[in-house]
């Protein structure tokens, strides 16, 4: 099998491994069939996507919407990297799944309008899916029902989808939850690579970057530690299964 690959912008060693092997557990890949690119420590390395089977994109503390001003020089060059290479990703009509990060990098990119209007506080919410959603080819081989639980915790959303986005899934508080470019390209707003003891352990490290009020941890962790996200993981799951090749 022809490898994917997942780009990630993590800076913190400890939470970008953790990140990794979430992706790995959470889509059934192993280190050999799921490579890992550290964009935020070395630019984007030549990608031959002849032989990738397909693009994962995992969180970040980055926040596309922000001012360009504010954004310091390594942001800066991590988004282009990825619009250069969602440019190749598109052309090719290469499989692409977006974790969070991925709703406002893709979404920018196809000109959604993406800002703060939508941001979420770190923990579980209900994902609806759209009609749209039920007859989608990926959340068909993942089984998904009309309703399910999913981890969440960001400052940006998409406010409005571009008329060629397809809606797939919904949320009450942001609600652009998932959605799909062309036939492969798809983006969550949830964390679809999150369990229970996943979050648990970044919350712990991002407790003080504004996804949630300090004080509110101890309670966050008994709520998700009782909360059943298994649906939200069958995304990766069957995107690694629908696209091997």
């Amino acid at each position: 099998m022809k490898p994917f690959v997942l780009i990630a912008t993590r800076p913190e060693d400890d939470i970008a491994d953790a990140e990794y092997e979430q992706f790995c557990r959470r889509s059934g890949l192993d280190e050999r069939d799921l490579r890992r690119v550290r964009l935020e420590a070395a630019p984007m390395p030549p990608l031959d996507l002849d032989e990738v089977s397909g693009i994962m994109l995992g969180g970040s503390p980055f926040t596309t919407s922000d001012p360009r001003e504010s954004k310091t020089p390594l942001q800066l060059r991590v988004e282009a990297d990825l619009a250069a290479l969602l440019d190749r990703v598109l052309a090719r009509d290469v499989p692409l799944l977006g974790a969070c990060y991925g709703v406002g990098t893709l979404g920018v990119h196809q000109g959604a309008v993406v800002d703060r209007t939508y941001g979420e506080s770190a923990g579980p919410i209900e994902v609806s899916l759209t009609d749209a959603g039920r007859v989608d080819p990926l959340v068909r081989t993942a089984r998904l029902p009309d309703r399910f639980m999913a981890f969440v915790g960001h400052k940006e959303a998409v406010r409005s989808l571009p008329p060629h986005a397809v809606l797939l899934a919904t949320g009450t508080a942001s609600p652009v939850q998932m959605f799909r470019i062309g036939t492969r390209q798809y983006a969550t707003q949830f964390h679809p690579e999150l369990d229970p003891p996943g979050l648990a352990q970044r919350l712990d490290a991002y407790r003080d970057h504004g996804y949630f009020e300090p004080d509110e941890l101890a309670h966050l962790l008994e709520v998700i530690a009782t909360v059943d996200v298994d649906a939200a993981g069958g995304v990766l799951r069957s995107f690694a299964e629908l696209f091997a090749r």
